[in-house]
């Protein structure tokens, strides 16, 4: 079909903040100024469009990252804006972190009252890994305690950020009425008779110019880094046009030195349309950004099964062409009432076609691409191919997960893929019937396709099927569109929190394994050393056998042992982690040796010299964040510190105190309700996985008992 809109005017971009902050409102305006949506839907009464699953819309919050695609005209040339609508919930970062993979720029919005919050520093800092150049948007201006500069300041602050204020409010509050904007140097007031849709540009208030002049002098500063004529004319004080300041400010963001800063009020659909302008103008094509990178399939095999680095001639690149070879990386998994499986991908190069083949470089498989759809929220559109910096959704892929790489089979390529955190909470899912036990097992495997961030596994010793995720919500979330989507009936247990072990010093460990049975026999012989490892360091092997004391074909086999051996864990059945082990030494049978011999002498090797190695329990610690009333402040201290909480500092925000602190995950189950009570539901708070902790003795001596009965 060819290409209707060119490269340099495609935008891939993301919505990202804090919960409560109007991302998805802002989004909701965009679709409807954009043309995309006909009647604007409010998230408060639950008929927003890009909240489109039912438990979205009854909480308010967005959980899964809807992708749209919707157009904008200025200065007569058509831009095409895709839009990813991310999660402001700490459960749900996995998806931010998906999202921000395959965008090219963002829009943070933060709230004029709250600021910068705890959620916006996390999602800020997973932007900074990804290199996303980004604006910000300070919405909710007509709030009671709205306050743009304290904003600004915030972000210089808490985020360390170089904002650059494009506009400034006229008036707050009840009395918000627009901005001025420091490029024109004139007032921006929005007509209240057709939401918003149109607006004017004004003569700045008299009473504001002073304000006005001093932050169009900033701005011009700023620019100036960026351009060299600029400095000339503004130390010469001559006049600058505002295609050289937009010119600056552009270089400034790609360069990720500057973020340009607007304000407004998206629920009374002021100030939306220049944030559009400033997408165009300020974010990336996908021609601004470097080439994406990968490694060669041969090198991707090398580097997962042997763990080792990639080389420098293993590096790959692909430029964003639309005659390059294709590629295009799956960031999202989702079932769909009407057409099935739906997977999300972002083409980098090249195009594909629907009805085609591609390869899953990742999987090393051959897949057929059904259709492909152009996704509205939950509308769709079918289109007959995609092309360089398109993102879309493919219908007949099967095979295919979150991370995958799908390219060109003659020109392969394996992109870098996505980590996903570990679970730190699960529960128990135990279905009513038979049938249900099926239905459980197919929806669950379905939602894990979905999510890479949320586990599925089978307890050896108990059979009951347990889920694991990252936050109460999370599970709670889930176990909904278990039993709502999927019909099934199920009952569920008690969050249990997902504990780790460890090792605390360094020993040697022989173990000689003999087995004599009839025939052949069994014989294994291993010397085995065992470390502690930096925290998030995982399980290593190594061997530094001499003279072939044992054989290289069973090497694989000790490192197979160990590591099973590990996951099992010593103390409780909990999983061993940041631990190094190295075979040094051994010997073998020509006979009575095998890899199962081997495998066998190893795991129980590794059990015992781990128990001599002082195994000890770790438990999640979360990162909370209370924002509570002054009054409540020594009840709400008294009882984080009864919950083995460490309180790292107290701040004032916005006529509240702020509370930081390291809480223990297992003590902060059914936290949000006892919070409430505490404090007449005045007082929220966010929690997020900090980092493992050792257990105190008295407490992991309760958890080891209860996790082995005693035995």
């Amino acid at each position: 079909m060819g290409r209707s809109i060119p490269l340099r005017r495609v935008r891939n971009i993301g919505i990202m903040a804090h919960i409560d902050a109007g991302k998805t409102t802002m989004t909701e305006r965009v679709l409807y100024y954009t043309g995309v949506s006909h009647k604007i839907g409010e998230t408060h009464e639950g008929t927003s469009e890009m909240d489109w699953m039912d438990q979205e819309r009854e909480r308010g919050i967005t959980i899964t990252s809807a992708a749209t695609t919707c157009f904008w005209q200025m200065n007569n040339e058509n831009y095409r804006i895709n839009i990813i609508d991310t999660p402001g919930h700490v459960d749900f970062t996995m998806e931010v972190e998906r999202s921000l993979r395959v965008l090219d720029g963002a829009v943070a919005v933060f709230c004029s009252v709250g600021g910068v919050e705890p959620q916006s520093e996390t999602v800020w800092r997973q932007a900074n890994r990804y290199n996303v150049p980004r604006m910000a948007f300070v919405n909710k201006m007509d709030r009671t305690g709205a306050n743009f500069e304290n904003v600004v300041q915030q972000m210089r602050d808490r985020l360390n950020a170089n904002p650059v204020r494009m506009q400034i409010p006229i008036g707050k509050e009840d009395h918000y009425k627009g901005a001025v904007d420091l490029v024109k140097m004139q007032a921006i007031v929005w007509k209240e008779e057709n939401l918003g849709a149109e607006y004017e540009y004004v003569e700045i208030p008299e009473d504001m110019m002073e304000a006005a002049e001093a932050a169009r002098e900033e701005l011009v500063a700023a620019a100036a880094d960026f351009s060299e004529d600029i400095m000339m004319k503004y130390l010469e004080g001559e006049e600058i046009s505002e295609k050289e300041l937009h010119d600056a400010i552009r270089q400034g963001t790609l360069d990720l030195e500057i973020v340009p800063v607007f304000c407004g009020t998206a629920l009374k659909n002021k100030g939306v349309q220049p944030v559009l302008n400033g997408v165009v103008q300020y974010l990336p094509a996908p021609i601004d950004i470097p080439p994406v990178q990968g490694v060669t399939p041969d090198a991707f095999r090398r580097i997962t099964e042997q763990h080792v680095e990639a080389t420098e001639e293993d590096q790959m690149t692909r430029q964003a062409d639309d005659d390059a070879p294709f590629s295009a990386l799956a960031f999202k998994i989702m079932t769909d009432p009407y057409v099935g499986h739906l997977t999300y991908f972002r083409v980098y190069s090249g195009t594909l076609e629907s009805g085609s083949y591609v390869y899953n470089s990742t999987k090393d498989q051959r897949e057929r691409v059904g259709r492909i759809l152009r996704m509205h929220a939950n509308k769709r559109e079918e289109i007959d191919d995609v092309l360089a910096g398109d993102i879309a959704a493919a219908v007949g892929l099967r095979n295919t997960t979150t991370g995958d790489t799908l390219c060109d089979e003659n020109e392969p390529i394996v992109l870098e893929a996505m980590d996903f955190p570990d679970p730190v909470i699960e529960i128990a899912v135990e279905p009513n019937t038979k049938a249900d036990q099926s239905k459980l097992s197919e929806s669950l495997q379905k939602l894990a396709a979905e999510d890479p961030s949320f586990r599925v596994h089978v307890d050896d010793e108990t059979g009951q099927t347990i889920i694991a995720g990252q936050g109460e919500l999370h599970l709670e979330i889930i176990v909904d569109r278990l039993l709502r989507e999927f019909k099934v009936e199920a009952n569920v247990g008690k969050p249990q929190v997902s504990y780790r072990e460890k090792i605390t010093k360094e020993i040697e460990h022989r173990e000689r394994y003999k087995k004599q049975s009839g025939g052949k026999g069994m014989f294994a012989d291993v010397y085995l050393r065992i470390e502690p490892l930096e925290p998030g360091s995982g399980i290593e092997f190594e061997e530094t056998i001499k003279g072939g004391s044992v054989p290289k074909e069973f090497f694989n086999a000790v490192e197979q042992g160990v590591r099973e051996a590990a996951e099992g864990g010593v103390l409780a059945g909990f999983p061993l982690v940041d631990a190094k082990i190295t075979l040094y030494d051994g010997s073998y049978h020509e006979v009575d040796s095998s890899e199962m011999a081997f495998k066998i002498c190893s795991s129980i090797g590794f059990k015992k010299a781990a128990r001599k190695a002082g195994a000890a329990l770790l438990e999640p610690i979360m990162a909370v964040e209370i924002v509570t009333p002054e009054e409540f402040m020594g009840d709400v201290i008294g009882d984080l510190n009864g919950r083995r909480g460490n309180v790292l500092g107290m701040n004032p925000r916005s006529g509240a105190q702020v509370i930081d602190a390291e809480v223990p995950l297992s003590e902060m189950f059914g936290y949000s309700t006892d919070l409430r009570s505490r404090t007449q539901g005045r007082a929220n708070y966010t929690m997020q996985f900090s980092h493992y902790d050792t257990v105190p003795k008295n407490i992991a001596d309760e958890i080891i008992e209860k996790a082995t009965g005693g035995a």
